[in-house]
């Protein structure tokens, strides 16, 4: 029997082998003349059920693959047309490339072979120089500089020590399923917590300038601590726990910072901008005792105008919640108990018509400013 390698078989990833029988004898490498075929052993690489799913996900998300191994050109590129990866290009041999060359190689191509663990790394800062987020999956000794460098390294939990102990992230069971659900839930956390940020920073903007207007008019101040209470259960406490917990999210994108203070500024300016006109109308209309309630209302609706611009889409639940914190006032003013412990006033129909007109000027100027600013 005479075997004969014969490379990959119909572009699968992995080798065959061919057997054939002959009575001469044998004279170096090659078979005798008139050998008979007796048998074709093929070996190639399986996929995980999971991997095809998976690519799939994260190229619907917009991500771009890029695979990276030691393996032979076609052999990775036949590996990845199964899992569904698109090539990009012809696949290319990266051990006659320098590391200067790999970012420009893989602007034209999305499969390497032949790349040695220095080239990994190479490619990991070549991505990131030209502004990528980088992951890079890995489980070898050879994928730790890479790993490390990455924005975020995930491992496998077969692999080795030494890429389990940099990775950011490891996964335990060793199968790429676990990668959509996790950028799903990351996503959903950062978006959540940049919604609950723009809820609590308005606040801090708002209470801000109310404090420095006051104490530089010298003025009474507009509100009793219960009164920002119930503005602070209502329209930031309670909804923002819910929006904390909130499903879906987009697509994370950099400038989180700038975002909330391009929000929140103009945001709290308006409000306490509503709330000290609203005092103010009320004071000189002689009703002092009324104008405390006459702010808190102005802020209060303001409040859940900003609830509502952070929450975002308004699905069924997000207005079901905005309509809830909105009646949650409504017994405060029915009940008498609650009017008298809580120093609550409602002001007279001409004021609250005034309120009205100053929360509406407020919500006006904030979506022009949010249209039309610098910051939009």
């Amino acid at each position: 029997m005479w075997p004969r390698p014969s490379g990959n078989t119909r572009g699968q990833a992995g080798a065959s082998c061919c057997w054939a029988s002959t009575a001469q004898s044998l004279d170096g490498d090659e078979p005798p003349a008139g050998a008979e075929p007796a048998a074709l052993i093929v070996l190639a690489e399986e996929l995980r059920e999971d991997v095809a799913a998976a690519v799939r996900y994260l190229l619907d998300q917009g991500i771009t693959i890029k695979v990276l191994s030691g393996d032979a050109p076609r052999a990775v590129a036949a590996i990845a047309t199964r899992a569904g990866i698109p090539a990009g290009g012809t696949p290319r041999d990266a051990s006659a490339l320098g590391e200067e060359d790999i970012g420009d190689v893989l602007a034209s191509t999305n499969v390497l072979g032949r790349v040695r663990p220095e080239q990994k790394l190479a490619a990991v800062k070549a991505l990131q120089a030209a502004g990528h987020v980088v992951a890079m999956c890995g489980d070898g000794v050879n994928d730790v500089q890479a790993l490390k460098q990455a924005d975020l390294g995930i491992a496998m939990g077969t692999g080795s020590q030494a890429s389990r102990s940099v990775a950011r992230v490891v996964l335990l069971d060793g199968t790429f399923a676990a990668i959509p659900p996790m950028l799903a839930e990351g996503r959903r956390v950062v978006a959540n917590v940049e919604r609950v940020a723009g809820l609590f920073v308005t606040k801090t903007v708002y209470a801000a300038i109310i404090a420095v207007a006051v104490g530089a008019a010298g003025i009474t101040y507009p509100f009793f601590p219960r009164h920002l209470t119930i503005i602070s259960t209502l329209t930031i406490g309670v909804p923002g726990f819910f929006l904390a917990l909130g499903r879906g999210a987009p697509r994370a994108r950099p400038g989180f910072t700038r975002r909330v203070l391009a929000f929140t500024i103009p945001a709290g300016a308006a409000t306490a901008a509503a709330g000290l006109a609203s005092y103010l109308i009320a004071r000189s209309a002689g009703y002092a005792a009324a104008s405390r309630t006459a702010a808190m209302l102005a802020v209060f609706a303001m409040g859940l105008w900003v609830l509502g611009l952070v929450a975002g889409r308004l699905t069924a639940g997000r207005i079901f919640l905005i309509a809830a914190m909105a009646a949650g006032l409504v017994p405060l003013f029915a009940v008498p108990a609650a009017r008298r412990v809580l120093a609550l006033q409602l002001p007279p129909a001409g004021i609250r018509a005034a309120t009205a007109g100053v929360v509406l000027a407020g919500i006006l100027a904030l979506t022009l400013w949010r249209r039309y600013g610098r910051f939009s």
